[in-house]
């Protein structure tokens, strides 16, 4: 990854330079006497396209995130004409605060004409992300038959995705999926492990002291619920906290 942004420190500065020697041949009126030196509208965007291959390379290389970015810059208004400037030219991410979905990038000239122009432009960010590959009912647990990784667009999916079956597997669903539907975190919550009238273990610890007895879970239950539970042992009904299937806890 540093590699690579190296590359592109290094193609800005080269594209920077190119803009110098290319606005030199452009000039506007028909009397070389009067004529001024102008940059147009394919130098900024050829600027605009470095910065953001440079801010977004870097964004991801902070955010460890493996992903496809695809840029575009959206065109400029052809009769733009602005003074060429005698400076380098400044970009800076205007919106959003991360360089994902629609974005602005404001280009700057400091030089002896000042001038600023804010360029729009659209990055997507193609992920692999989990999907349903059949109908699924609210409260199915989902296994590996029901679930696929896809590659897509992640700057378009504002509820969340999740990027390995691992973080699906084994879970509930809280609504109904469609088929190709990207799993959301909200979508999804911890399944039971314990059911009602299960023969559980409950486990009473006090340091490193660990009493186990048998008990019967009196109702259902998920990782880190509280449940009620009966001691098989004294018959007395307690609450205790499923922690694995058939293994429940009490605190001493």
């Amino acid at each position: 990854m540093k590699a690579k942004t190296t590359f592109f420190r290094h193609l800005i500065a080269k594209r920077r330079t190119l803009l110098g020697a290319l606005c030199a041949f452009f000039w506007l009126g028909h009397n070389p006497a009067t004529a001024t030196a102008v940059t147009l509208p394919e130098q900024l965007i050829g600027v605009t396209q470095s910065f953001l291959e440079l801010t977004v390379e870097d964004y991801l290389q902070r955010s460890e995130i493996q992903g496809r970015p695809e840029i575009q810059i959206n065109r400029l208004d052809p009769r733009l004409r602005l003074p060429l400037c005698d400076k380098d030219l400044t970009e800076s991410l205007e919106s959003p605060a991360q360089p994902i979905g629609r974005v602005t990038v404001k280009v700057r000239c400091e030089g002896t004409s000042p001038w600023t122009v804010f360029v729009p432009g659209q990055v997507r960010l193609y992920r692999d992300v989990v999907i349903a590959i059949r109908p699924l009912k609210r409260e199915s647990v989902l296994g590996e038959a029901d679930l696929s990784l896809v590659e897509r667009d992640v700057g378009l999916l504002n509820q969340g995705y999740l990027t390995s079956l691992e973080q699906a597997l084994g879970k509930k669903l809280t609504r109904t999926l469609l088929p190709d539907q990207v799993l959301a975190p909200l979508h999804l919550q911890q399944a039971e492990v314990v059911r009602k009238s299960d023969q559980v273990v409950i486990s009473a610890r006090s340091g490193t002291i660990n009493v186990r007895m048998p008990g019967e879970a009196l109702s259902d239950g998920a990782p880190g619920e509280q449940i009620k539970v009966r001691n098989l042992s004294s018959q007395r009904v307690i609450r205790a906290r499923v922690i694995g299937p058939g293994q429940v806890e009490v605190a001493m």
